[in-house]
Order: structure tokens, then sequence, then C-alpha cells
């Protein structure tokens, strides 16, 4: 089995926003156990300072368009993996993308090698999203995001539905809890309901020590 996966979100929250997402990194850099896997989410505009001096593999939060060209304003993936960036955070419920475009960034990440975190909301959003085959689909109550309330406290049975329904249609497809994720509990609850891991986002960015949090909350 792979190590369990710890995505840190990083949002867009001040504390981790521009020269202050050095000082957040630099204190996780501290982190030492390796039975987890942890991989950081810059901000788009810090992700290459974040790159340059993280030892976490990072993905960017989102992307719209994949190839270098005439696309003003749009963010490019190939100009991402050129900084050192290695997956896609996509579809968070905070930035939806439609499903037409989402189908074609998926794909396009394959063939280029990046790993994909699609994020759903719903039962038949996991369903819908399991078809494309992407490498980790994370399950997010909306209502939940930003809460103390785990979704493994509030909807445990929804977990083990869509570790169920993943594996009838991508048994390559793993699935991570995301919403109100904030203690080793949190935690010890995903992995027995059969995810991979979990996404974090306020709980440690507006903890005073992310190094103790980690510590604190990886079982």
């Amino acid at each position: 089995m792979d190590k369990p996966l710890i995505i840190i979100n990083f949002k867009n929250y001040q504390k981790v926003s521009g020269k202050s997402s050095l000082n957040f990194v630099k204190k996780l850099n501290k982190f030492r156990k390796r039975k987890y896997e942890i991989i950081l989410c810059p901000t788009i505009l810090t992700t290459s300072l974040v790159v340059k001096n993280s030892k976490f593999k990072v993905f960017t939060q989102f992307v719209n368009k994949t190839n270098y060209g005439a696309h003003t304003g749009n963010i490019c993936l190939d100009e991402l993996q050129s900084l050192g960036v290695t997956g896609c955070l996509l579809n968070h419920s905070e930035k939806k993308i439609k499903f037409d475009k989402l189908t074609k960034i998926v794909a396009l990440c394959k063939k280029k090698k990046i790993k994909t975190i699609v994020c759903a909301s719903t039962l038949s959003e996991v369903k819908n999203i399991a078809e494309l085959k992407p490498d980790y689909i994370a399950y997010e109550a909306k209502q939940l995001i930003g809460g103390n309330i785990s979704i493994t406290e509030a909807k445990p049975e929804i977990i083990l539905k869509a570790v169920e329904e993943v594996k009838k249609i991508s048994r390559r497809t793993k699935i991570l809890c995301g919403a109100g994720i904030h203690s080793k509990e949190d935690l010890g609850h995903a992995l027995i309901l059969g995810a991979q891991g979990v996404l974090i986002a306020h709980s440690i960015i507006e903890s005073k020590n992310p190094k103790k949090f980690l510590e604190e909350m990886l079982i």
C-alpha cells in the first residue's frame, strides 16, 4: 500500500501568501515522519517560491490551460510543470470546473504524467469523475469545509460508499477525505473507512506551530 497522503491546501490565506509562505514552508520542512507523504498546494502566485524552498512535492491549486500559447490571463500547466509542479488539485468547491473542461484537463495531465486530485462534493459527482480515472478523488462535503466537524464524523457512510463505487469504475483511483479534518482521530477514521489520505487547510494554516500540528495529527 502507498503511504497515506496528506494534502495541505494553502487556499489564499493571508498567513501563507507572498513572502509569508516561505516562513510556513520552512517550519514544515522540519517535519520528519516518513510514513506519510506530504503534498503542498500553495497559492498560484507563490508556487515558484514554495517549489524552490520545500522538501515536499508541490501541486497547483488550479489550472485551466495546459499548453503554452495565446492564453492571456490563464494558468498554464506547461509553465507550472517547468517550475517543478508535479500535480494538480482540481474542481475544489471554491473553484469548480465545468465537466467537459475537466475531462480535457485530466486527460492532458495523464499525457504529461502530472498527478491529478479531483474534488467532488456529492456521490453522483464522485461516480462521474471516477470515469475520468484521475489518480485521486477528494470527497468534500461543501457545508463542512472550513469548519470543525469532520466529514469522517458527519458522513462516514458516504466515504464508505464512495470507496466502493470508485473501485467498480476505476481501480487505479484512490479516495481522499476533506472538509473539517483537524485531528488524528479524523485521519484515523478516514483510513479505516478506506480513504488513502486527507486534505487539510485552515486547521494547519491557523496553527501557531505547523510542524507540531502535523506531529500531533499524524498517527
